[in-house]
């Protein structure tokens, strides 16, 4: 088996790479790890941000673009890394496009609409994929975990209401996918469209240099010019987590993200970047909760913001803005109180009265249901007691919020002040989309704790994408993309998207290098 490329991974970097690739006549074989395609992509929000880009509705300058990102950096992402993306990151929207994937405007704010810059409409949410044109093309991708079949837009829209069961129904028994599932969907058949060889099941197991190329041994060995990596991150590895990342975190990817191309790249003397960032995200993770076998769980940052709620540690006492974006937010829960050496906001809680249990899913419930697994009880004292929280902490913390919220008023963190906070919280509640006061029995305590989308450290890669060692030259026909490879923003969160962005964009720099140099 000869192929000019190689790609370990089927998410929208491995796919993206594919498509480029075989856009140049390359011949090209991506391996999936899993039963299944598209890894934590096909599961994910499906969300791209990349400023500039020609579908945005409002205006965007590469100006403005650059300031924002040296602004969020802080001087981590050099001038010459931030300048490539945004001279990149349209191309590879337009990319996309000409392939076939469908994208339209988000009308969301960038995470830190303070920075110089900021704007809105840099995140494309995916429109929803039919897969009933291509006979099996449905059951070869991986299911969607707890996101229901909306598109983002439409998610956004709810306010944190419960969805139409009709409109889920019906998309479900047509066999369509939203967010991420429409991205690799469409991805997949542009992939097929052009001749790509695409197998799941086909872990990749050994990588060695043979003369000009690689032999990848994939249950045979195969032979390439280039090696795309883009399997994944590492989340799903304890061994590997326990070594880099600095708090305990609960993943929500796909479980098949286990490290292999990381593993596989360091075997190959290749150099690592980046290795205690991760894509983070607050995570309610019930019992029950499975994926793949595995014990998962569910992004719990809208919870958080809705009004209605305040979110505590076992202290009773508040520690962060609720509605912060969820990146920034999970950081919090890895602070360590100086005096006990202790994580200082780990147990936390969600607290909520029975109004937003009737107004709100927690964690995927009907409103006017919970679930059996919340704490609850008649009074905040007995709450306390049986949820580990100190009372006479929540009982002081839950006065003071609820003075503030009935005015519509967070003096401590100013919660719903910023239009990034008030894009998540419920508009029909004024003046603060965000606050309402916890008052009315019975009383819930909902468990919240640090997760991660996806880690985001791993190989070192050049402008191009190419691995490289430890000497920082590049190693010849090995390239990386997606969360295989170091974070392109270098531990920050732009705006929702951010991880497909970097992914992508970087993904489509690698398609591009192939395409330039003439693989045997």
């Amino acid at each position: 088996m000869n192929y000019d490329v190689v790609v370990a991974g089927s998410g929208a970097a491995g796919l993206t790479a594919a498509v480029a690739a075989a856009d140049a006549g390359l011949s090209v074989l991506v391996l999936e790890k899993a039963a299944r395609l598209g890894g934590t992509s096909a599961v994910g929000g499906g969300v791209i941000w990349a400023p500039g880009n020609h579908l945005m509705t409002e205006e965007d300058s590469p100006e403005a673009a650059r300031a924002y990102l040296d602004a969020g950096s802080g001087g981590r992402m050099s001038a010459d890394e931030i300048d490539r993306y945004v001279r990149t990151a349209p191309e590879a929207i337009r990319f996309l496009t000409e392939a076939g994937v469908r994208m339209r405007p988000l009308a969301r704010p960038d995470y830190h609409p303070e920075w110089a810059g900021a704007t809105h409409g840099r995140g494309l949410d995916q429109e929803p994929f039919d897969p009933r044109p291509w006979p099996g093309l449905a059951e070869k991708l991986r299911p969607p975990t707890y996101f229901p079949l909306l598109t983002m837009s439409e998610r956004d829209e709810l306010a944190g209401a419960a969805p139409d069961p009709e409109l889920l129904a019906r998309r479900a028994s047509d066999g369509v996918r939203t967010m991420g599932g429409a991205l690799v969907g469409r991805l997949l058949v542009a992939a097929l469209d052009r001749g790509v060889t695409v197998t799941a099941n086909t872990p990749v197991t050994g990588l060695e240099r043979a003369g000009n190329g690689w032999i990848v041994t994939a249950g045979e060995d195969i032979r390439a010019g280039a090696v795309v990596l883009a399997s994944g991150g590492f989340e799903w590895n304890p061994a590997l987590r326990k070594a880099f990342l600095p708090f305990p975190v609960t993943p929500v990817s796909a479980p098949s993200n286990t490290g292999d191309g990381l593993v596989l790249g360091l075997r190959a003397g290749a150099a690592v970047a980046e290795m205690t960032a991760v894509w983070g995200v607050p995570v309610l993770a019930p019992p029950t909760a499975r994926y793949d076998g595995q014990p998962s769980g569910r992004m719990g940052n809208v919870e958080m913001t809705l009004p209605g709620s305040v979110t505590v540690n076992a202290a009773g006492r508040r520690f962060v803005n609720e509605a912060t974006n969820y990146h920034d937010l999970n950081r919090a829960f890895g602070l360590v109180d100086p005096a006990t050496g202790r994580p200082a906001n780990s147990p936390a809680f969600v607290i909520v009265d029975q109004s937003y249990v009737d107004r709100y899913p927690i964690a995927g419930s009907s409103p006017g249901h919970p679930e059996p697994w919340l704490h609850s009880a008649e009074t905040l004292a007995e709450l306390a007691r049986v949820a580990g929280i100190d009372p006479a902490g929540l009982a002081e913390t839950v006065t003071r919020f609820n003075e503030g919220a009935r005015k519509g008023e967070d003096p401590e963190f100013g919660r719903g002040s910023s239009a990034q906070d008030r894009h998540l919280g419920d508009p029909s509640v004024r003046p603060n989309p965000c606050l309402a006061p916890v008052e009315r029995a019975p009383f819930y305590a909902v468990p919240i704790q640090a997760g991660v989308l996806g880690t985001a450290g791993g190989l070192a890669t050049d402008a191009d994408g190419r691995v490289v060692g430890h000497d920082g030259e590049p190693i010849p026909g090995l390239y990386a993309a997606g969360n295989c490879a170091a974070t392109w923003f270098r531990d920050m969160y732009p705006g929702g998207g951010a991880t497909l962005g970097s992914a992508v964009v970087r993904a489509y720099t690698v398609g591009r290098a192939l395409a330039k140099v003439t693989v045997s």
